[in-house]
């Protein structure tokens, strides 16, 4: 009886013990969201530091562009922005379609951003192949190549996590209105990319 008593007490004392424990591992908040935010921070301190260095070269040149450089057509690029900014209400709409949990909807609209954004990007290809200048015809030009090139290439990282997303919500159940933190992430990214796009070209191509 008294092996019984104790036995019965010691499983009673573990169950409490740990009772309170695993109760407070279901408590914690979910910091994935907060976490992409602090890398895309991280990556905005990339692309400060190339606007920083641009805006060096123009304030110390005596003209920019220098002497000779071909004015930048803005009609390709304007479009390529309105089909830029007009992705990010699109991306949204996958997101309000998954927290209904509306996966057929939240696919649709994912596909849609992606063509959008390989619209943007054969955009940018096309502007390269037919521009008066290369990369290394000064300072201008090279400034330019990297910092549309180096968003170009976060433009394709985006479309990549997009099908990415895509591929894992085969699984059933994968993505619903309570488990979206890739759809979201996906969006919040290229709302990133919208934004960092807008800067560039009021930069390169207004101002």
């Amino acid at each position: 009886m008294q092996g019984s008593t104790v036995n019965q007490g010691s499983e009673l004392g573990y169950t409490e013990a740990h009772a309170p424990e695993a109760g407070h591992h279901g408590e914690h908040p979910d910091l994935r969201l907060f976490g992409f935010i602090v890398f895309l921070i991280s990556e905005s301190m990339l692309f400060l530091g190339l606007f920083v260095a641009y805006f060096t070269f123009r304030a110390v040149a005596t003209s920019w562009p220098p002497v000779g450089t071909p004015d930048l057509e803005i009609l390709l690029p304007g479009i390529n922005t309105v089909i830029l900014l007009s992705s990010s209400f699109v991306i949204h709409n996958a997101d309000t379609a998954i927290k209904k949990n509306d996966v057929a909807g939240f696919r649709l609209w994912f596909l849609v951003t992606m063509a959008m954004g390989a619209t943007f990007l054969a955009g940018q290809i096309y502007e390269y192949a037919h521009l008066e200048f290369g990369l290394k015809s000064n300072l201008f030009a090279s400034t330019f190549y990297v910092l549309t090139g180096f968003h170009g290439l976060h433009v394709l990282v985006g479309i990549l996590m997009m099908g990415t997303v895509l591929w894992r919500s085969r699984q059933e159940g994968h993505y619903s209105s309570e488990k979206h933190f890739g759809i979201e992430a996906a969006e919040v990214y290229w709302h990133f990319v919208d934004v960092i796009w807008v800067l560039l070209f009021t930069i390169l191509y207004i101002l």
